[in-house]
């Protein structure tokens, strides 16, 4: 909904910063938190399927393993992509946002 129509109703509580590119970042709710907060979540659910089969055998945490190492990768190339897509924007975004994936820790 923000990228279509940033003035609904739905979404016109949302704060932002403009880019010189023309687009919006959004500093607020969810995304306020964390950068890639959508990520945290993926993964939290992952570990949810891991946790259902105990804590017996190592085996069902590969998966979470493998998951949080291919979430933190991708994080850190939309962050160089960011990083050039956005200039100086990106640069004030990450100073209002502070935290990748997880608040207060990363």
């Amino acid at each position: 909904q923000f990228r279509r129509d940033f003035k609904s109703k739905h979404v016109k509580h949302l704060k932002y910063i403009n880019t010189k590119r023309g687009t919006r970042l959004i500093v607020s709710g969810w995304w306020g938190i964390a950068r890639h907060i959508n990520y945290t979540a993926d993964w939290l659910m992952g570990l949810s399927w891991c946790l259902v089969c105990g804590t017996q055998h190592i085996v069902p945490y590969f998966y979470a393993i493998y998951f949080a190492s291919l979430l933190i990768h991708r994080d850190i190339r939309d962050g160089a992509n960011c990083a050039k897509k956005y200039g100086d924007d990106w640069k004030k975004y990450c100073k209002i946002v502070k935290y990748r994936l997880i608040p207060l820790i990363y």
